[in-house]
């Protein structure tokens, strides 16, 4: 590898994805680039651009893109840790992607057909519910609101939705729900089940509010509306909390935004904890890696739903793994790729009536415009997500 550069770019509002992207572009010694993306380093980008520059001149400049599982080893293992911690595995899976996309650019093939092949020449995709411009209720907090956005994203042609009925969560979780909260994910759920009847699954997208009894209290209030999963119903930390949860419900659980590498998914799958899998391929270790999880994922007759809230980097390479895994389930998006995630990118990623068309360009199959990259620089003084710092 010869230079790299990284790229921090501002999200407008509505900032669906994050407040910002942050893109790692590598070019070889023959000139040949490629553009990974990392998620959720828990730092301002500023410090997170000198972390991942760190990596690159230390790990990445100088060495063969092809020589992956090496280059890997190097990089987790920087620094005496060898462990998952975010910081590093996200620099990590934005440099391995990037490596990725060398590959395939060189070998002239998408990388799914690196990794065994196209399995499904179309993906299922979900998208969580969003605010409109000129909505008279904000389908976050207001039912009906929600409920009505469902039955106009079933009749564009989804299949799936998400929506987070507890609400906010906070640096202080888990904590028990009031029987407010519980009443109001009740009537949130009923009312989007109403609204779409059996054309939609319905994904509920907690985010580890919940203490293991309060996520059992709520799972039995939404087991009458079959939900398709009850996503991180308690905090990544705990396994056997999760797994006690995923034994008192019939809903499946699913998780995976905030774990990293092989090991973290290993001991998901060793206590039963989840039936759903979710790497985030810009912070669980990159391509591989994702593909690797699916494979542990598979011989537990688990599946994977690859996660994403940042940009359509990540997003495209959560398409290549979707397309070359058998026991892939759903794919997650920001409504139908629209807005921002075209403009930043010179070929559009393909939405068509609720699924997701890989591509087959070489490589992840899109190219990071840095024109429009440069024009929308990130000046905000925000964390790409956040937490509320005082208890609810």
């Amino acid at each position: 590898m010869r230079e790299f550069e990284i790229f921090t770019v501002g999200n407008p509002p509505p900032y669906h994805g994050g407040h910002y992207w942050i893109f790692v572009k590598l070019t070889t010694n023959g000139g040949v680039s490629g553009i990974g993306e990392a998620y959720a380093v828990p730092f301002h980008p500023s410090a997170a651009e000198k972390m991942i520059a760190d990596v690159c001149e230390r790990c990445v400049v100088g060495r063969n893109p092809f020589h992956l599982e090496k280059l890997w080893r190097v990089v987790y293992s920087r620094g005496y840790a060898q462990r998952s911690d975010m910081s590093v595995t996200a620099a990590l899976s934005a440099v391995e992607t990037a490596c990725w996309d060398i590959i395939g650019k060189e070998l002239g093939r998408p990388v799914y057909e690196l990794l065994g092949g196209r399995v499904r020449d179309k993906l299922r995709a979900y998208t969580y519910l969003y605010p409109e411009d000129g909505d008279a209720a904000d389908v976050y907090t207001c039912a009906d609101a929600a409920a009505e956005r469902a039955g106009e994203y079933a009749a564009r042609g989804f299949t799936a939705v998400k929506f987070d009925p507890v609400g906010a969560y906070s640096a202080f979780d888990p904590r028990q729900l009031s029987l407010e909260s519980l009443e109001r994910a009740e009537r949130f759920v009923n009312k989007i089940r109403e609204a779409v009847g059996g054309r939609c699954d319905l994904l509920v997208g907690t985010h580890g509010q919940m203490t293991a009894a309060a996520a059992i209290r709520l799972a039995r209030r939404l087991e009458p509306a079959d939900p398709l999963w009850l996503e991180e119903p308690v905090p990544p930390e705990n396994v056997e909390a999760m797994a006690q949860v995923a034994r008192a419900t019939a809903i499946p659980i699913a998780t995976g935004e905030r774990l990293a590498t092989k090991y973290q998914f290993r001991d998901v799958l060793a206590k039963g904890a989840a039936a759903i899998l979710q790497p985030a391929l810009g912070c669980c270790g990159g391509i591989l890696e994702g593909k690797k999880i699916a494979a542990m994922a598979e011989a537990h007759y688990a599946q994977i739903a690859p996660h994403l809230y940042c940009g359509p980097v990540e997003g495209a390479a959560n398409i290549q793994l979707a397309t070359c895994s058998p026991n892939f389930l759903i794919l997650e998006g920001i409504k139908t790729w629209d807005g921002f995630y075209a403009e930043i990118l010179r070929e559009k990623i393909e939405w068509q009536d609720g699924y997701v068309i890989p591509p087959t360009a070489p490589g992840l199959g899109v190219t990071l415009d840095e024109e429009a990259a440069r024009r929308h620089p990130y000046r905000g003084n925000e964390q790409h997500l956040g937490v509320h710092n005082e208890p609810l």
